[in-house]
């Protein structure tokens, strides 16, 4: 696959530290929700950075589809990802689930539906959720 863009950020502290992209343009204190044994402090977290990072990447790729058929998606097209995290049922680390909710205001609903379904195979989040898409690590 031939990679068009790449990218770079780095966390430190963990959950409750901080992570910051290569170019400075994302910068954030990262907290950990009370739901997790945190003290719920002002920042961020990895499951709501992933949820901001899908629905933009979904619209993305729903705009990209919908190009490609003549269809025009409004401004105030919205796509609401919904990140969930616990504990596997293996016992053996965490888990996450996701859904996304698409609103596609002025559209028929059977286009939107079509669109949407495209842009579910179009989406490179949505390819690596269904695909579980290997991720190389290694020690620096």
């Amino acid at each position: 696959m031939p990679i068009l863009y790449t990218t770079r950020a780095s966390a430190t502290g963990g959950r409750a530290g901080h992570a910051r992209s290569a170019d400075g343009v994302l910068d954030v204190n990262l907290t950990v929700p009370k739901e997790l044994g945190g003290d719920g402090a002002t920042g961020t977290n990895p499951e709501q950075l992933f949820a901001a990072g899908y629905s933009a990447c979904f619209l993305g790729a729903l705009k990209f589809v919908a190009g490609k058929e003549k269809v025009k998606i409004p401004d105030d097209a919205k796509v609401t990802a919904t990140v969930g995290i616990g504990p596997r049922e293996d016992g053996g680390g965490f888990g996450i689930e996701v859904s996304l909710s698409v609103d596609i205001p002025g559209v028929e609903r059977s286009i939107a539906e079509d669109l949407v379904a495209k842009a579910h195979i179009v989406c490179p989040y949505s390819h690596a959720m269904r695909t579980s898409t290997e991720v190389p690590v290694s020690v620096a």
